[in-house]
């Protein structure tokens, strides 16, 4: 079975990045609602789950959750801003509103003890945008960075394999945000690696054969990257029997 890190869409506007940085580290990520239930998540077997930041407190009536059983379900998590308040949240620690809120670089002081700061400087700087913090973490975990101005900015449960991290290792500015992405899928989900968009190609057309077998398949296409793209790979997989019709859109 391919190696899959889910990626839970909380709202956040880094969601796609997080999908693409774990890409670029070579294993296979899928994007899927917050709320999906923990019935869907295992039928994709995944070694790793991410919990992506998004606009909402989770202090507030309504704000999105999880199937809260995931957090029980064995499968190790990172959450990221958002992702790490709720999890804070929901399994028994504390969330506040800072005085201010916090957007940009940050200096940031990591326990390298802790699997996602392996080979990472003690000291380096992160990319920080949030209102809300977890100013205590849950029973059984443990603080492993902070900042100036954030005490809590990443805390763990090693045994339980949870991790949450109130900056962004997603984007350029966390200094070494692309290592503790590394860290989670690797150290962390045990991934093999070795997923390449080729791979994906090849795999999506196989499937596309199988499910279209020697019937026609009728396309409409608009010329653009979504469309172009499908295409492309259906007509790898239907040859002759694929007839696309342009949609001019004016």
């Amino acid at each position: 079975m391919r190696e899959t890190i889910l990626v839970l869409d909380f709202g956040g506007q880094y969601n796609q990045l997080i999908a693409r940085r774990v890409r670029d580290l070579r294993v296979y990520a899928e994007i899927l609602p917050y709320d999906v239930p923990l019935e869907k998540i295992k039928e994709y077997g995944p070694i790793g789950i991410i919990f992506t930041g998004g606009p909402s407190s989770v202090t507030d009536c309504g704000a999105p959750r999880c199937d809260e059983r995931i957090f029980r379900a064995g499968i190790p998590i990172l959450g990221i801003c958002y992702g790490a308040q709720l999890m804070g949240q929901a399994l028994g620690g504390s969330v506040r509103r800072a005085e201010k809120r916090e957007y940009g670089k940050a200096d940031i002081r990591h326990d390298t003890s802790c699997a996602l700061f392996k080979g990472v400087d003690e000291e380096s700087a992160c990319w920080m945008s949030h209102t809300y913090y977890v100013d205590e973490p849950p029973p059984g975990f443990k603080t492993v960075a902070r900042t100036p101005s954030c005490p809590v900015a990443a805390f763990c449960d090693e045994e339980r394999k949870l991790y949450a991290v109130q900056f962004h290792p997603e984007v350029v500015h966390t200094r070494f945000g692309n290592e503790i992405l590394k860290n989670f899928l690797y150290n962390v989900c045990g991934a093999g690696g070795g997923w390449t968009m080729e791979n994906y190609a090849e795999t999506a057309v196989e499937e596309l054969k199988k499910r279209i077998g020697d019937k026609k398949v009728l396309l409409a296409l608009s010329g653009g990257v979504d469309s172009s793209v499908c295409a492309v790979l259906i007509n790898k997989a239907a040859g002759k029997n694929l007839t696309c019709i342009f949609v001019d859109h004016g």
